[in-house]
């Protein structure tokens, strides 16, 4: 595995980013893209984990409009990333990679459910595991599922790839003069509420001390890139 800078990741993908430009439902050129760069960094011999969000389908509370109740609004969005963690695993089966897909609320017809144990030893065995159903609770997000996850198989890094190319000290398409972070601390996340991770997920990772590269996946090399130790996007540490 010589010139890898990660050995073992987690990969955060946003529900938007598989949606393409089209913002909803799945775009399969996108996916196929995505799928062909996950493929190759299994062929260089890393070890990877993968979380999606489902915001391409439904956004829990933001889509419920205050008409449906946090917790039922919070489960549909977690059958969401079922359905993308399908579309991955289908598109990586075709191109040969071996992938098992496992859930935090059970349904045993269509996937594993979530055994840490298990999980690690598929990566070992050099499969990829794509995480379902965030962390099964309700009022968690994704990226707090992906960090979690990432604390538990012991990675050596988090790559959350969004729609965006890096941290930004303010919305870049609403404020010209942001400035983009090539690296930033977790403390200064919070310090500065920017829009990264939710607080429990930069707390999470900022405990457990795993470094989080996030990038935009426009260009779904970057996330060869980043295994390779390309300064990519933005890294955040202590």
């Amino acid at each position: 595995m010589s010139g890898l800078r990660y050995s073992r990741i987690l990969l955060k993908v946003s529900g938007e980013a598989l949606a393409g430009d089209a913002g909803r439902g799945l775009d399969f050129q996108v996916i196929q893209s995505v799928c062909d760069v996950i493929a190759q960094c299994v062929q260089e011999g890393v070890q990877v984990g993968i979380v999606v969000g489902g915001g391409n389908f439904w956004r829990g509370l933001k889509d419920g409009e205050g008409m449906r109740e946090r917790t039922r609004a919070d489960h549909m969005g977690m059958l969401a990333t079922v359905i993308n963690c399908l579309a991955l695993a289908d598109t990586l089966e075709r191109k040969g990679v071996d992938v098992r897909v496992q859930t935090a609320i059970e349904m045993r017809s269509i996937a594993e459910p979530y055994i840490r144990s298990r999980a690690i030893r598929h990566l070992e065995k050099g499969r990829v595991v794509i995480f379902g159903c965030g962390t099964g609770n309700p009022f968690f997000s994704t990226d707090t599922a992906a960090v979690l996850r990432a604390a538990e198989i012991d990675a050596d890094a988090i790559l959350l790839a969004k729609n965006v190319d890096g941290v930004y000290s303010a919305d870049p398409n609403l404020d010209p003069s942001a400035v983009k972070y090539d690296t930033i601390r977790y403390e200064d996340i919070l310090a500065q509420h920017l829009q990264v991770m939710d607080s429990t997920a930069t707390s999470l990772s900022m405990d457990n001390k795993i470094p989080v590269i996030l990038f935009g996946l426009k260009d779904p090399e970057n996330i060869l890139r980043v295994v390779h130790g390309e300064r990519i996007g933005t890294i955040v540490k202590e």
